[in-house]
């Protein structure tokens, strides 16, 4: 499969590209000089670093048979105001739509998403609510996103994983379609990666939103 990922330097996106690599995948990532991967004959890496508008994302999707997005909100206080999640996947699905290119499995976070009907009262009543209150900005931003994709002509998958880890890829976690997992504290960022890889082979995924934990 020939793949575009974006938001390949980051924790989650370099465990894409690594994945895909492994797995056979042909694969185009950008910034050269940030991606941690060594050079290999299925890598083709661009330097366009506009995510702001679709015209210059159209040779990094057109011919490809997907797109995985990991891309997230900055960690600093002035990139959370840019609204970067929400402004790329507009730019990305407007450039996937007029390529032509239709799979799309973006990352996003879980208290995005709706608490699991049988999660447990703390986690009800004093996690979900503490995190959407302290990082709401990270969390509008998600939003954003997700209903660009939403809008979108794309076959699209959500992934919405919780607190991300360093620990090893496994392949081992539970996933919701539709929903959150119940009592689903934390995730590897590996693990993840392979969520996004693993479901743009299956169709049950798509237009959903899926909730991913160990």
């Amino acid at each position: 499969m020939k793949l575009t990922v974006f938001g390949a330097t980051g924790g989650v996106g370099r465990q894409v590209v690594q994945q895909a690599l492994d797995s056979g995948h042909e694969v185009t990532g950008r910034d050269p000089a940030r991606l941690p991967v060594p050079a290999h004959p299925q890598l083709q890496v661009l330097t366009a670093r506009d995510l702001a508008h679709h015209e210059p994302l159209l040779p990094a999707v057109t011919g490809r048979d997907a797109v995985i997005s990991a891309v997230g909100p900055a960690s600093n206080a002035q990139a959370k105001t840019t609204h970067i999640a929400g402004t790329a996947l507009r730019a990305i699905t407007a450039a996937m739509d007029q390529a032509g290119v239709r799979r799309l499995s973006a990352v996003s976070a879980a208290p995005v998403g709706p608490v699991a009907e049988d999660e447990g009262p703390l986690t009800r009543a004093l996690v979900f609510p503490l995190l959407r209150r302290v990082l709401r900005d990270t969390y509008a931003d998600l939003a954003a996103m997700e209903q660009a994709i939403s809008a979108s002509d794309t076959a699209w998958t959500v992934v919405r994983p919780p607190k991300l880890t360093d620990k090893p890829h496994t392949g081992a976690y539970r996933r919701v379609i539709g929903g959150n997992v119940p009592g689903g504290m934390t995730i590897s960022r590996a693990d993840v990666a392979d969520a996004l890889l693993t479901c743009l082979d299956d169709p049950a995924t798509v237009g959903q939103a899926m909730g991913i934990a160990t």
